[in-house]
């Protein structure tokens, strides 16, 4: 099988290289699934790049890249159900933890995941579904239904924060999305009710007048480390800050006191370790607002096997309106 892979950190053109491979067999417990579509995410630059925080050394001699994906199961291992052969499926964790990520034109791995695609719903959305779809999902709801509560989507230009605006919405949630000026109507149209500059001066104060003056009940958040003070300053008593980055300041200084003394809780989420209740959950959502005509899940452009790095640098010059795809499938 045709798949990309690299052996060193460094720069994509650099270090991708599509080569062939010997096919995948399925173990106990695994699906072998011909994969249609790779989906790119800014972890998977990040940790091709070996910009991954506390990450030195290539865990691995050679690495397939990417953990998103989509596809159709082609045979199953011993303790499979047979009847699953043929099933259009999404992948998560496709290369955490493992050396064998999605960027192939077949994928071996556990069972579970390999979820099966809602009925009507496009294998290009499939591809969005592992790292975006279920972060949004998660950040979201995590702290329980958001119905008659305000959200603030911290970056909801970003394909994590664009589904979580959605998602919140369908939630019956009050929406306020920061972003830049140029997103305005695109968030608007998404589901937000009011979008600020998140380059205001006075951000705090925006946030509060676009609440009626109000806290706010929830915060999805993308660069805490950059938010932090505003964030402090406009939740509600006992709400909650669900945080899956700070890229920006990585080092974040914590305002605990106004933090403490509002009973905030702050969570910091990783999708990759979410546990099996939480992910089924977030999985759950995801298909009721897919299959409920709730959640767009938008692709900016895909791109063949071949030309993997230039999906790479799509992603990594950022200002993106959708998802990068990598078509692996013929």
């Amino acid at each position: 099988m045709k798949a990309v892979l690299y052996r060193a950190f460094g720069a994509a053109r650099d270090v991708l290289q599509l080569e062939e491979l010997s096919a995948p067999r399925p173990g106990p417990g695994e699906v072998l699934v011909d994969v249609a579509f790779s989906g790119v995410n800014p972890s998977d630059v990040k940790a091709r790049a070996g910009a991954r925080a506390g990450v030195t050394e290539l865990p691995y001699p050679a690495i397939v890249p990417h953990s998103d994906g989509s596809g159709v199961i082609r045979s199953v291992g011993d303790g499979v159900d047979a009847g699953r052969v043929g099933e259009r499926v999404w992948l998560w964790n496709g290369q955490w933890g493992r050396a064998m990520g999605t960027c192939a034109e077949q994928i071996a791995l556990p069972s579970e995941q390999a979820v099966p695609l809602p009925e009507g719903v496009s294998l290009e959305t499939g591809a969005v579904l592992g790292i975006p779809g279920l972060t949004a999902a998660h950040v979201v709801f995590s702290g329980g239904p958001v119905n008659g509560r305000t959200v603030l989507v911290q970056g909801g230009a970003g394909t994590v924060g664009y589904l979580a605006v959605q998602l919140a919405k369908w939630g019956g949630a009050r929406v306020i999305a920061t972003a830049s000026t140029g997103a305005t109507e695109r968030l608007r149209a998404a589901g937000a009710d009011a979008v600020l500059d998140y380059a205001d001066p006075d951000l705090a104060a925006a946030v509060l007048a676009a609440n009626d003056g109000a806290p706010v009940d929830r915060i999805v958040e993308v660069e805490f480390g950059a938010n932090a003070e505003v964030d402090a300053a406009v939740i509600a008593p006992n709400g909650r800050i669900n945080a899956y980055g700070s890229a920006r300041v990585m080092a974040p200084v914590l305002p605990f006191y106004p933090l403490m003394f509002k009973s905030v809780t702050l969570e910091t989420a990783l999708v990759y370790l979410l546990d099996a209740t939480n992910r089924q959950a977030a999985i759950d959502r995801v298909h009721a607002a897919l299959t409920s005509g709730a959640l767009s899940c938008p692709i900016q452009e895909t791109f063949d096997l071949d030309a993997t790095a230039a999906a790479h640098e799509a992603v990594e010059r950022g200002a993106r309106n959708g998802a990068i795809l990598v078509r692996t499938g013929g």
